[in-house]
């Protein structure tokens, strides 16, 4: 770029052509061949008094901004021309930004933006973003908005009966969509959540509906307060539970046996452990995976740790369980920092889960989570009280363990009614 022609007495030259810019685009003149860019407001005028005529007159309220960011004066390689069209891009997108941000702030209104956001992309980069503890559970979400936006139908979800053919094609079609698909974020209205809703709710079984649609309207509440959204579409759309009742599989007492029993090969004996841990101690699959021999005082048989759920925000999150034989043979040996389950991905762990559930002849939806209701429900039976539980799962009071109780009486009832009837 030859930059001696267009520049200013203090050496700068203006690269915004549009004269209703503000802030404009300029860059200075560096002695080193480079031009630092800059943004040069425009806050209006105020009224000062002269001190020679004691008069007013309007005075330009101006600030400049550097951008820390460098062009060559005279690119002489094709790498220094592509920066210059990347720096420069970069620097023309600050401005228009800063421009927005003007207009919000400074005169009061907010322009109206012309948005080409494909709100799916800003979803992923909101999950790529995401540093809480549960991040699996917005992608989740996010994977289920998705789904909903290309199969509201479940078309292309296989069902028993299918071919591998028809499973590889639905798998491609369903793909092919997912590829193309844009979603413009003022399309999301009250009537898309409603069906959204109806959708997770013919999917998922239990809790599932409920846990992806919260994490779901936490997406929407950011892109609210990012202003990619002016209105929150979730507002008044519900999904209602029965918090005081078990929906999810639970397994007996005979059928943890049995599955501990079961072998297959190929199985991950680091899965096989810390499930059956998990069986015993109603560990969260977030929190197994975390536990390091550290956690394990060998000399007193306890198992301490802070649960990754509820640290910093519940006074119960602190969770200490006692150990018996059977429970200290799974950890076993190793050195302080050490995981004592090294676990693969929470999908893996699943899919491995359900493959080893079915060779054990096992006819029940078993997640990782069921681990947990499993052991609260079995404890329950054999007799502990519900004060004892709670603390052993870590609830800082009754509510959450009361569902428990619930499934307890609903299984004596069975046991009674499987008795064979009695002709007097």
């Amino acid at each position: 770029m030859a930059h001696k022609k267009g520049l200013r007495a203090d050496g700068t030259r203006i690269i915004s052509t549009d004269s209703t810019d503000n802030p404009k685009l300029g860059a200075k003149v560096l002695s080193d061949g480079r031009e630092s860019l800059f943004l040069d407001f425009n806050f209006g005028y105020t009224m000062e008094v002269s001190q020679t005529t004691g008069k007013e007159y309007p005075k330009k309220v101006r600030k400049r901004e550097s951008l820390s960011l460098y062009l060559w004066q005279a690119p002489r390689t094709p790498l220094e021309r592509q920066q210059n069209k990347e720096t420069l891009e970069l620097a023309k997108k600050i401005r228009f930004e800063r421009g927005q941000q003007l207009l919000n702030d400074v005169e009061g209104y907010r322009l109206k933006k012309e948005q080409d956001i494909n709100f799916i992309d800003w979803m992923w980069a909101y999950y790529d973003a995401y540093n809480k503890a549960d991040k699996r559970s917005i992608k989740r979400a996010v994977v289920c908005f998705v789904d909903f936006m290309v199969d509201p139908e479940c078309e292309y979800i296989p069902v028993a009966g299918w071919t591998e053919e028809q499973k590889e094609k639905a798998k491609q079609e369903k793909a092919d969509r997912v590829r193309i698909l844009r979603v413009k974020p003022e399309t999301i209205n009250k009537d898309l959540i409603i069906e959204f809703t109806e959708y997770l709710q013919r999917r998922f079984i239990g809790e599932g509906a409920h846990t992806v649609y919260a994490r779901f309207k936490k997406i929407i509440n950011a892109a609210v307060e990012k202003d990619v959204m002016r209105k929150n579409p979730c507002n008044g759309v519900v999904i209602k539970i029965d918090k005081g009742t078990l929906k999810k599989d639970v397994l007996s007492v005979e059928e943890v046996a049995l599955l501990a029993a079961t072998h297959y090969r190929g199985e991950n004996p680091d899965i096989r452990r810390a499930f059956i841990f998990c069986l015993y101690t109603g560990l969260r699959w977030a929190d197994v995976r975390l536990l390091a021999y550290a956690n394990v005082d060998f000399a007193n048989r306890l198992l301490k740790f802070e649960q990754s759920k509820t640290a910093g925000h519940s006074a119960a999150s602190s969770v200490v369980i006692p150990l018996n034989d059977s429970m200290l043979s799974l950890v076993g040996k190793g050195g302080r920092d050490e995981l004592i389950f090294p676990l693969p991905s929470h999908t893996m762990c699943n899919k491995a889960l359900k493959h080893w559930t079915e060779r054990a002849g096992i006819e029940k939806h078993i997640t990782w989570h069921c681990a947990r209701h499993s052991f609260a429900v079995n404890v329950l039976n054999n007799g502990a009280n519900i004060k004892t539980v709670a603390s052993l799962l870590g609830h800082s009071g009754l509510q959450h363990t009361e569902k428990y109780t619930r499934a307890v009486d609903k299984l004596k009832e069975a046991a009674v009614n499987s008795l064979p009837e009695l002709k007097l």
